[in-house]
């Protein structure tokens, strides 16, 4: 069957989701950061709104209580204007700063740490018009665009009941002087910020259940695509099983061919045999040079009789021997008196035969 007529049934793998990562394609609400954006930021104005105004306050007295004093030409109106933008950029840069902090906290809270320049990489259908307006008409781009008007739906609905009901307080503006009138406008801007701020949060938190519902659906796997994928990361299966059925008949061939320089094989007797060789010059224990089951052990019995080697029937030290001494390997010192006594009967009868 064709990968592309299969259903993507599985769920996505670690490398898929990782590969995912690397190319910046994670699940991520901006609504997210702008609810969470208006909220801190409402409060922060809340707390910080008199610092501003009295700072403002203080540098608009000074100007204009002084106008007298400005030398106001083509050379100096620049100075000034760039003072008084340095000035409100030093006013509002506290608050500012706290805003990006929390902009990119929000990120990082959703996703983690995802830095990737791919995203950026100039691609031919990102210039294509067709391509375009084919995804403004898909279902995607028209859920987007739902969004977008329920959240503006949203905040019309809030900000009417919320000017409804501060009309009463409007209607007194001509019985309040300026600082009460900006009071009155501030407290009602305020309560419509944190109102719309708490609404867009609830759905802001509906649009990333969403969107991580939407992106685990899209990396959703084929059955084809998983066996693709375990071919490129673990090799095809029939030629893994091919090279290690090579590396068993190399293995066999080199113990075959040390076979008939041991000095004496332990069975126990018909399913385990384990062959031994000991040289005082140049090994500081015995080492196993060939061992096997059922019909590698008949296959070594056969060699070590072609060859006039001892063959020594220990059921519980030829099962030691095979379970615990790897190939080429000397023999652990608790099994030293075992092998001596048998490299000792061996040694005996040798001498008895010459």
């Amino acid at each position: 069957m064709p990968e592309t007529n299969q259903e993507k049934t599985e769920q996505p793998t670690s490398k898929k989701l990782r590969d995912a990562r690397e190319k910046g394609n994670v699940a991520q609400s901006h609504e997210v950061g702008n609810a969470v954006v208006l909220l801190v930021g409402m409060l922060l104005l809340l707390m910080m709104g008199g610092q501003i105004m009295t700072g403002l306050k203080t540098s608009s007295r000074s100007i204009f209580s002084n106008l007298n004093a400005f030398d106001l030409t083509a050379h100096s109106v620049p100075l000034y204007f760039r003072s008084g933008v340095f000035y409100l950029m030093k006013l509002l840069a506290p608050f500012s700063l706290l805003v990006m902090i929390l902009a990119v906290l929000t990120r990082l809270i959703q996703n983690g740490w995802v830095f990737t320049a791919k995203p950026l990489e100039p691609k031919p259908e990102k210039l294509n018009p067709f391509t375009g307006i084919k995804r403004l008409v898909s279902a995607r781009g028209m859920a987007e665009m739902a969004k977008g008007v329920l959240k503006l739906l949203i905040i019309a609905i809030i900000g009417y009941y919320t000017i409804k009901a501060a009309l009463p307080g409007f209607i007194k503006f001509i019985d309040e002087d300026t600082a009460s009138v900006l009071s009155i406008i501030s407290s009602t801007a305020f309560g419509l910020g944190l109102r719309a701020g708490i609404a867009i949060l609830i759905l802001a938190v509906l649009d990333y259940l969403f969107q991580y519902w939407r992106h685990h659906k899209d990396l959703m796997m084929s059955k084809q695509e998983l066996k693709d994928e375990l071919k490129q990361t673990e090799g095809d299966p029939l030629i893994k099983s091919r090279v290690r059925e090579i590396q068993i008949k190399l293995s066999m061939h080199r113990m075959i061919k040390q076979l008939p320089t041991a000095d004496v094989i332990v069975t126990n007797p018909t399913r385990v045999a384990v062959a031994l060789k000991y040289d005082p010059t140049t090994m500081s224990a015995p080492k196993v040079i060939a061992k096997g089951l059922r019909l590698v052990a008949e296959r070594i019995k056969e060699i070590a009789r072609a060859h006039d080697i001892p063959i020594i029937e220990e059921p519980e030290l030829a099962r030691a021997l095979y379970r615990t001494v790897p190939l080429g390997w000397e023999i652990p010192y608790d099994l030293y008196q075992a092998v001596a006594e048998v490299l000792a009967l061996v040694y005996r009868l040798r001498e008895a035969v010459r």
